[in-house]
């Protein structure tokens, strides 16, 4: 018995090795807490300082018009400082970087801007200047196409008009380089097709206000027995010299074009009328301030962007006006 106990003890000692020397299953580790998302980085603040001209005539009303538009409709916060010169702009810039401009879309008028300019590009913030040029280093530009507008528009008027018409050419020399290039794009169109040219002659106006369209369209009327189109480099103008040509009662006209962007004249171009005079617009539409803010807010968020950007020329007659209609637009 004590052979048999004795064995039995051995044995329960052997199995008490055993289970302690078996190797026990790797303890699970609790899964690691999830670490916290890295944080995106805060989109920039976007601040849109807006420099530009007082409203002398409509298309610079219209400029304003749009920049606020979009920037409101795309809840911008903005500021809008007008000049009536060179200096007041050069303030006006200093008041937009004090309010914390964080990009600035120009529209200067005058020559001397470039110190003023260049010292906001170098404190960093990008500059988008709109239809203008101003020698600055690192500056961005958005801007129509002068020379096609005049292209686009002698193509019209030989289309309409027909061979050597009768063309009045309405200039607008204190334009400076807005009517020169104009002009060169008309008269090149003409030498390209080899167009006689002889039935033309030139005008000067004061400036694009409609009264100045009124006005001289009228003297041309009585000095030119016949007139088988108006080459009107602008809308306003354009809307007096119709105006002169129901007072004449004049109907032969078959084309009167303009330029930039007036809903009243798009709205004659739509009427029964224009349709008759063949009334058109190269569009040069103030609407294209809102290129200038997207191309400053692309600069903002460290995106790139072409340093010059040429909207081309769309002719608005009768075809596709509707296109370009907004009814809620009454400044321009």
């Amino acid at each position: 018995m004590k052979k048999l106990i004795a064995l039995l003890l051995a044995l329960a000692m052997v199995l008490s090795l055993a289970a302690c020397g078996a190797s026990e299953p790797a303890a699970t580790e609790a899964p690691a807490a999830d670490a916290p998302a890295a944080e995106a980085p805060a989109a920039p603040e976007i601040k849109v300082g807006i420099a530009a001209p007082d409203v002398t005539h409509g298309w610079v009303a219209g400029v304003a018009y749009y920049a606020e538009k979009y920037c409101k409709d795309n809840g911008l916060e903005y500021k809008v400082h007008t000049s009536a010169d060179a200096a007041e702009m050069q303030a006006g810039l200093q008041d937009l970087v004090a309010w914390g401009a964080t990009v600035i879309v120009s529209f200067p008028q005058w020559a001397g801007m470039e110190t003023a300019m260049q010292e906001i590009i170098d404190m960093g913030i990008p500059v988008v200047n709109f239809d203008v040029d101003v020698a600055c280093e690192g500056i961005y530009k958005v801007t129509g196409d002068n020379y096609d507008m005049g292209y686009q528009s002698a193509k019209y008027i030989v289309e309409k008009a027909g061979e050597a018409a009768h063309i009045a050419v309405l200039d607008v020399p204190s334009s400076g380089s807005v009517c020169e290039l104009r002009k060169q794009g008309f008269y090149d169109y003409l030498n390209e097709i080899g167009y006689d040219q002889s039935n033309i002659q030139e005008f000067q106006l004061e400036s694009f206000a409609r009264d100045d369209g009124l006005k001289n369209a009228a003297d041309i009327l009585e000095k030119m027995p016949q007139v088988d189109a108006f080459y009107s480099m602008d809308d306003e103008t354009s809307i007096g010299t119709i105006q002169a040509m129901n007072d004449a009662g004049r109907t032969e006209i078959k084309a009167i074009t303009g330029g930039g962007g007036c809903q009243e004249y798009f709205n004659i171009i739509a009427s029964d009328e224009g349709k008759a005079i063949g009334a058109a617009s190269a569009l040069y539409s103030p609407a294209m301030i809102q290129d200038a803010i997207k191309v400053a807010i692309k600069l903002m968020n460290g995106e790139e962007a072409e340093p010059v950007i040429v909207i081309p020329t769309t002719i608005v007659n009768a075809d596709n006006v509707a296109d370009h209609l907004d009814p809620s637009n009454n400044v321009y």
